[in-house]
């Protein structure tokens, strides 16, 4: 299926295909992320979605295809470069590093950037915007709770100053009020001026944050379109609301 370009595109995946070994993971799948907008991928686990995340950030390399990004081709562009080029990625199960602090965690993220006041600068307005890494940045990141620890991954990954941000289930394995906190903070970011890919488990919340969604099942996207039209979907509506 072919995507819906329905703005400048900041980010395309023509065509991708991808094997783990012998196994297809993605079989040919195409999408378009444009200029200031969320999209969501949903799907069952082993649908493809995380693939399709580490294929964009150069973790994994497609089998075939092309992608392409503000206008220049990826395909052998390393992960690392990626980063400085303006793509993040925080992955499932947040990934912190468990025995450096807070602080030394969210230099982590920039360490690509040489200017060490442009990297205190990218700190003030991190601790502006989540006070509470603020508050901790003295703590070792693996006492912190669970959505707090997700709030570092994602503070983190904006100390790399990214124009797209690759979300890998934000809220899994947190409490409801502390999901809703992160969905707020999805739409503040995007709002920055950050293009987001969210793969999310709570597909109501993704859809209704998202501009567009994508279904994949088995490597393949079997639907897309406007999220706030996938959300009435009677497929989607069974498949993955629980209804």
């Amino acid at each position: 299926m072919k995507p819906i370009w329905g703005r400048d595109m900041l980010l395309e995946l023509k065509d991708i295909r991808v094997h783990y070994n012998k196994v297809e993971a993605l079989k040919g799948i195409s999408l378009g992320l444009g200029d200031g907008m969320i999209i969501t991928l949903l799907g069952a686990n082993g649908a493809g979605k995380t693939t399709t995340l580490n294929v964009i950030s150069g973790l994994k390399s497609p089998t075939s295809g092309e992608i392409w990004y503000r206008g220049e081709r990826m395909k052998y562009v390393p992960a690392h470069k990626r980063v400085k080029l303006g793509i993040a990625q925080v992955p499932e199960g947040r990934r912190v590093f468990p025995y450096m602090t807070v602080l030394e965690n969210l230099k982590m993220g920039a360490y690509l950037q040489k200017d060490r006041r442009e990297v205190n600068r990218s700190l003030e307005e991190i601790f502006s915007r989540f006070p509470r890494l603020k508050e901790r940045q003295k703590q070792v990141s693996g006492s912190l709770s669970g959505g707090e620890q997700q709030l570092l991954a994602v503070a983190r990954a904006l100390m790399s100053k990214p124009k797209v941000l690759l979300m890998d289930e934000p809220t899994l394995g947190l409490a409801p009020i502390m999901a809703q906190e992160i969905a707020e903070m999805i739409q503040v970011i995007n709002q920055m001026g950050i293009s987001i890919i969210l793969v999310e488990q709570n597909a109501c919340m993704a859809l209704t944050i998202a501009h567009t969604g994508y279904v994949l099942e088995i490597g393949n996207i079997v639907l897309m379109g406007e999220a706030k039209n996938l959300i009435e979907n009677e497929h989607v509506r069974k498949s993955y609301l629980g209804e």
